[in-house]
């Protein structure tokens, strides 16, 4: 996971400190899909899918694109995992009213009493993880995030 004394030194001491943290946010990342895609296998679902259905949760009826952009994949990956939703009734993919070229994901019903089975236990498994951190220390591990992903974003870099 660290960097080689060379590579540090080249890199500088800030940015070595970047990188190093940069290496360790993918394997924590990955570390917790691994274990939230445990948790909802039962389930029949994954990590990936259930992203999309809080997407299209909280985005009310979101385009493929829109989707796509807000879980950082393409279109056709959100394509993809929305069928395999759509056949197990979790997600309609609809054309939309005004642009029958464009097509929205819609919870279903089922959706949303599965996940209002599930929550709180998940929740609280989640929280768990993170019982590492004091409640301020999340709250700015939590600031510290958004204000990295805005940046992502922008390209800044």
């Amino acid at each position: 996971m660290g960097l080689g004394e060379a590579e540090a030194a080249a890199l500088g001491e800030g940015d070595a400190t970047r990188v190093r943290t940069f290496r360790l946010i993918l394997v924590v990342a990955q570390t917790m899909r691994t274990m939230m895609d445990d948790l909802l296998r039962a389930d029949g679902l994954t990590t990936q899918q259930a992203a999309l259905i809080s997407v299209a949760g909280a985005l009310s009826g979101p385009s493929l694109s829109s989707a796509a952009a807000a879980l950082g994949t393409t279109r056709q990956n959100v394509k993809q995992v929305a069928r395999a939703l759509e056949r197990k009734g979790f997600l309609r993919v609809v054309p939309d009213e005004g642009d029958a070229r464009v097509r929205r994901l819609v919870v279903t019903e089922k959706s949303r009493e599965h996940w209002r089975g599930r929550s709180g236990a998940d929740q609280r498994t989640v929280a768990g993880w993170f019982s590492a951190l004091s409640d301020d220390e999340a709250a700015t591990l939590f600031e510290l995030l958004l204000r990295l992903d805005a940046g992502v974003r922008a390209g800044d870099g």
